[in-house]
């Protein structure tokens, strides 16, 4: 596949699964080999793509993802993204605060044969702790 088909993939995947909560999507996005570099372990499949949007769901049940900025190299796609909800849920030990929240977050995927099969991000967690009024768990 080519660039610009990858990155239609990857704005598809942001707009029926990030955005749109279709979770059951996920099969259809990401290979059987798929592997997260950037979550701890029992995170780092494709089950936990599911656990980690379910969770997002769950905290912010109106959650929007609006892509700001993306480029794409070979089998690489870079996805500057927004996300952006209302604290209904617990999220990472927090209860609901009913606040606001928005965050940004950059993907780097890569794609083989219209499947997503690697995953790295960067995301600004202490922001959302802030932005939810709570304090990050200390070390």
């Amino acid at each position: 596949m080519g660039q610009e088909e990858n990155k239609a993939i990857v704005r598809a995947f942001v707009e029926e699964v990030q955005t749109g909560g279709d979770l059951d999507a996920i099969e259809k996005y990401f290979a059987p080999s798929f592997f997260n570099f950037t979550q701890p372990p029992g995170f780092q499949d494709r089950r936990g793509v599911r656990k980690i949007h379910a969770a997002l769901r769950t905290a912010f049940p109106d959650l929007r993802v609006k892509i700001i900025k993306q480029s794409a190299d070979g089998d690489k796609v870079w996805t500057y993204k927004r996300f952006s909800g209302t604290h209904k849920g617990e999220w990472a030990g927090v209860p609901p605060t009913r606040k606001k929240v928005s965050f940004d977050v950059i993907d780097i995927l890569t794609l083989k044969d219209g499947k997503i099969t690697e995953h790295w991000h960067v995301m600004d967690q202490l922001g959302i702790y802030q932005q939810m009024g709570a304090r990050p768990p200390t070390a």
